[in-house]
């Protein structure tokens, strides 16, 4: 029987893990295997086989063979931290920050995400869902193939519903693997005071979107001046009631607490992590929680870049997620997270790409189908254009070094600007 794709005398095949992994942690992240002159096989939507090219059966035969000479084949990168339905971009604020205002200023004058918040609020469902698409598709071009999605500038019931409404019609409606989240303790409206929005979030919000099944978890901004450990752990503590598993927004600008209440609520995932000490680390290291860096958000706003190096020499495990979002992270370019994870938190290209597949499959608990080329997982790949090593491909930075997508077992037109409007999923 013919296979879907053969992928032939492929430079270097990397992430091979004959067998699934959860996650790796500290030294073993500088492991990245990889199978040089070796091919891989893809049906019905599955990796089926890989091996060195002088093991690749006489018989084998594929509707579609692919001549990879001369590049890499690396499974799709996991995002799993975006906030990719949004209204419109902010770049009157980046000017503002060029001009010396900070984050947390210009939040405090109506911008930041009370800003996206009144630009979402006037948009109708279809529009946002016209926005995320073609948000999908850039990122899809540049590797991406899951993505977690999250709510959090509606600040209302009807609102919030909106967004995770459009996060699940981009899992519908595009080759993309997408898990939602539900912020929407992500600010306080202008309208409301704090108390009366956290009620509202724990009364209205929460049981609502779970009676619509919208969100796999819950998440919140734990940070000075927004959301405080204690008021994060109730928040959560009520949306675990329904369900939805915590991941949390955790020492971005300040020291906040928000490591501590990760770990406290068995968090899958605490991200950003500019700001954290030993204390943190040690927490972090008696538990199942994933630290997660944002470089784009550190680089974006000049903030100190998480320890990276630091938590990996401690034993820890480290995912890198984009954050894409109008405000402090515009851009969904895994490849550009990778070369600032290299570049100035002093990761290696192995380590860096193992952070962005495999641990960031575990962040999304999708280390069973996604995140490494693992026979009966998900057919996710990229091919590189012709490189001469992995460690060029974050040097070269800026570039896209994809040649060739495939997702779902398909490949994907990258010529074609609609094409991730799939109907076959």
């Amino acid at each position: 029987m013919a296979h879907d794709i053969l992928i032939t005398h492929i430079k270097g095949l990397a992430q091979v893990r004959e067998r699934s992994s959860s996650f790796i942690s500290g030294k073993m992240m500088a492991d990245l295997p990889i199978i040089s002159n070796s091919y891989l096989s893809i049906s019905d939507g599955l990796i089926i086989d890989y091996g060195k090219m002088d093991d690749l059966p006489s018989t084998a035969v594929a509707k579609k063979t692919i001549d990879a000479s001369g590049r890499f084949v690396f499974p799709s990168f996991v995002d799993s931290h975006t906030h990719l339905v949004f209204a419109a971009s902010r770049e009157d604020e980046f000017v503002m920050k060029i001009k010396g205002a900070t984050y947390a200023e210009i939040a405090a004058n109506g911008g930041g995400i009370l800003n996206s918040s009144k630009k979402l609020r006037a948009a109708s469902e279809d529009e946002l869902f016209e926005k995320a698409f073609e948000r999908a598709n850039e990122i899809i071009r540049l590797g991406t193939g899951a993505v977690e999605i999250k709510s959090g500038y509606g600040l209302t019931v009807n609102d919030e519903l909106k967004m995770l409404r459009v996060a699940k019609k981009i899992g519908k409606e595009t080759p993309l693997t997408v898990k939602t989240t539900f912020l929407g303790a992500h600010a306080v409206p202008s309208e409301m005071n704090k108390q009366d929005y956290i009620n509202l979030v724990i009364k209205e919000m929460i049981p609502a979107v779970a009676e619509e099944n919208l969100a796999d978890y819950i998440d919140v901004f734990c940070e000075e001046g927004f959301f405080s450990a204690e008021e994060t752990l109730r928040i959560v503590d009520e949306g675990k009631k329904f369900g939805m598993k915590p991941r949390i927004h955790a020492n971005q600008l300040h020291r906040s607490g928000g490591v501590q209440a990760g770990v406290k609520a068995n968090a899958i995932s605490v991200d950003h992590l500019e700001n954290i000490g030993e204390e943190e680390i040690q927490l972090l290291k008696s538990s199942k929680t994933m630290p997660t860096a944002l470089p784009g958000a550190a680089f974006f706003l000049n903030l100190p870049f998480p320890p990276a190096r630091k938590m990996m020499d401690e034993g820890l495990p480290v995912a890198i997620a984009s954050d894409y979002n109008p405000g402090s992270s515009p851009s969904g370019n895994m490849q550009l997270a990778l070369s600032l994870a290299c570049i100035k938190m002093k990761m290696t290209p192995e380590e860096a790409f193992n952070a962005a597949t495999l641990n960031t499959a575990y962040a999304l608990e999708l280390s069973h189908s996604h995140g490494s080329i693992t026979r009966g997982k998900i057919g996710n790949v990229y091919i590189t254009k012709p490189v001469s090593s992995l460690a060029y491909l974050p040097y070269h930075f800026g570039n896209n070094f994809i040649d060739q997508i495939i997702l779902n077992g398909k490949i994907i037109d990258l010529d074609n600007s609609i094409t991730c409007r799939i109907s076959h999923k």
